[in-house]
């Protein structure tokens, strides 16, 4: 059954090598969103402290917590995991296979938690590939930014669609990653990030023309040249850094 846009894995032996590249330790906390069935939520208490499992879906509330009755260590949240208070939380780890159409919202999320240790989820290859992108591919963008800026991402291994049920269209991947424990940091993060945004909402011109009427009355040629990167450079084409460095600059001149 289809629940919420929810594709569920069954095979133990790829739960199992989920949790193996999570880097789960005893006594971790855990938060797994969306847990459906709750195969993988037993497996992650069979080995962490703590496990908040955050379900939507009323029906599958109610059969977690009438089949995970005997886990003493497993808390049964019903709510929607954007919601969810991470930073109540302390240090955790987020082990999930998430619903495909919050991938994007609910990665934000989460990275804006202040005690985030490690996400491992399953997601669309797709977004996988993008998160892992390097500048000048073609899936490079602000999802890859955006995460590289906080964590380091690492494709673990795939999983064909035929593994999930119902069957999705497309195949999946295991990405972990890894909060950073020194971030390059911007001095503005939200100024940073307007930046990225807009570079990459105008990906096909040059980075001058794309970020041109950003700030007003800002001379965008000047801010690039001082910052020694050429005006007519294509977004895809810079680094975090240089970003950031950009994202400095502007600020000097605000």
């Amino acid at each position: 059954m289809r629940r919420l846009g929810q594709h569920f894995l069954f095979d133990p032996s790829i739960l199992r090598r989920i949790i193996d590249a999570s880097g789960l330790k005893a006594g971790d906390t855990v938060v797994e969103i969306g847990p459906g069935h709750g195969r993988l939520t037993r497996l992650i208490a069979e080995k962490a402290g703590r496990v908040i499992a955050i379900e939507l879906d009323p029906f599958f509330v109610k059969r977690l917590r009438d089949e995970l009755a005997s886990f003493k260590n497993i808390e049964i949240v019903e709510m929607d995991a954007l919601r969810y208070p991470y930073n109540e939380l302390g240090p955790f780890r987020v082990i999930s296979n998430i619903p495909y159409y919050i991938t994007t919202p609910i990665i934000f999320k989460l990275l804006e938690s202040k005690d985030l240790i490690s996400m491992t989820l399953t997601l669309q290859k797709e977004v996988a590939r993008r998160i892992v992108a390097t500048p000048g591919s073609k899936d490079y963008g602000v999802l890859s930014i955006m995460v590289q800026y906080r964590a380091i991402p690492e494709i673990k291994f795939f999983i064909p669609r035929g593994a999930f049920r119902p069957v999705p269209e497309v195949d999946s991947a295991v990405i972990h990653m890894e909060i950073r424990k020194t971030p390059v940091r911007a001095s503005d993060e939200e100024l940073f990030k307007r930046i990225v945004k807009r570079a990459f909402s105008r990906r096909r011109k040059t980075l001058l023309n794309s970020l041109k009427g950003l700030f007003k009355g800002m001379d965008i040629n000047s801010v690039l040249k001082a910052c020694e990167i050429d005006p007519a450079r294509r977004p895809e084409s810079l680094g975090i850094e240089e970003f950031i460095k950009i994202a400095e600059k502007v600020r000097d001149y605000l």
